[in-house]
């Protein structure tokens, strides 16, 4: 048996990063689209990169592992790897979704899936009876973002997972806010579970990426299928980049979730701000579930504005964070999700979910707390003497 090593020791020290032949402690990247065959009567592990190649198996070993998944896969995007798991379905399919789920999402299952007559319906996951009453005899797979995005509903992943067993469903996972650091909701009994790589696990700004682990051989058999039919695969020199930006998570996400706590309690005090989502909040209604499956609240969190003219006069007065689509970077990253994340979504669909035009989204880097806590206040002034002018 094995050595049982602690996640962070995992992500620093896997066989897979010591080259075997040189001994050099990174694994080298691989640029090669096709390898020698030294048999003419049987093909060696590799053939050609679409189909797999060592760098990116180093990586897909790795996200496995973490996740305690039994086999891992690289995608060029976390949406592509989003819509590769979706095409385990079939037309008459149904999949039952959560209602504030990212907007690539919906813009895939409203817009895509449909052409291919797979059913969905969005529901409020945060209510176990919704998810009951949603199931149809053709549902096959339930959808699941916890915490959700933009904002951070919580579901009950164990109460989720008995209610798809009962039922014969797969389980689906978005894990991308909380990664297997905080969260590894395989062990939980999900089937699959999902990261928009670009964010956490990179870290760094640099990479666009996606990610699947899949709980058991079968299901391991058929998004291999998938994604070499399709073949969205991730490039190996991003394949190496997010190897390396996995490898400071745990320190990077243990800091950028304390700053956040620290910035949540600031913004609930504060007169301008009407709420505050995050789930280290013990006001936050899914805290106590939220911290029965997860190590922590993670480093993102929303508050809402009194409206758009109130939130544009925050957001051009803030000079810390950048003003852009994303989020989990070392910089702190303010989204405004009405015009990036859930731009696909109509504003009724939005409006219906609680996305409303004063929502910002804040994913919370490594600056120094102080600095961005003094940053927060000098604009949320300036917003405030500005809304004072247009009453």
């Amino acid at each position: 048996m094995g050595i049982h090593h602690a996640f962070d020791t995992k992500l620093v020290h896997r066989s897979g990063y010591i080259d075997g032949v040189t001994g050099a402690v990174n694994p080298p990247i691989h640029y090669s689209s096709t390898f020698h065959q030294s048999s003419f009567n049987q093909i060696g592990e590799f053939d050609y990169s679409r189909s797999g190649n060592p760098t990116r198996k180093i990586l897909e070993e790795t996200i496995a592992d973490l996740e305690g998944g039994t086999a891992g896969f690289a995608f060029s995007s976390g949406m592509a790897a989003i819509s590769s798991a979706f095409m385990l379905l079939s037309a008459g399919d149904h999949v039952l979704i959560s209602q504030d789920v990212y907007g690539g999402t919906y813009r895939i299952v409203t817009e895509v899936l449909t052409r291919f007559q797979i059913e969905h319906t969005f529901v409020d996951m945060t209510d176990l009876d919704q998810v009951a009453q949603g199931i149809r005899p053709n549902t096959k797979v339930l959808y699941v973002e916890t915490p959700s995005n933009p904002l951070l509903h919580i579901t009950d992943l164990k109460g989720v997972i008995k209610i798809a067993k009962a039922n014969g469903c797969l389980v689906f996972v978005d894990n991308t806010f909380m990664t297997p650091f905080l969260q590894r909701p395989l062990d939980l009994g999900a089937d699959i579970v999902l990261h928009s790589a670009t964010k956490f696990l990179s870290g760094h700004s640099d990479v666009v990426a996606g990610l699947a682990v899949v709980k058991n051989d079968d299901l391991a058999k058929k998004v291999g299928f998938i994604q070499n039919a399709f073949g969205s695969v991730l490039g190996v020199q991003d394949c190496w980049l997010l190897l390396r930006g996995m490898k400071t998570l745990s320190v990077r996400l243990q800091q950028s979730s304390k700053t956040a706590e620290q910035i949540a309690t600031f913004l609930v005090k504060h007169p301008l701000i009407e709420e505050v989502f995050y789930p280290g909040l013990t006001s936050h209604p899914g805290y106590a579930i939220h911290h029965s499956q997860a190590k922590g609240a993670g480093a993102v969190l929303s508050f809402r504005l009194p409206d758009r003219e109130c939130t544009k006069a925050f957001v051009e007065n803030v000079r810390i964070p950048v003003f852009a689509v994303s989020l989990g970077a070392v910089e702190s990253i303010l989204s405004y999700p009405a015009t990036m994340s859930h731009a696909a979504m109509p504003k009724e669909e939005r409006e219906r979910r609680g996305i409303t035009d004063g929502v910002l989204r804040l994913s919370v880097g490594l600056e120094h707390v102080d600095d961005l806590l003094e940053d927060f206040e000098q604009s949320l002034q300036k917003a405030i003497r500005f809304a004072a002018t247009i009453k």
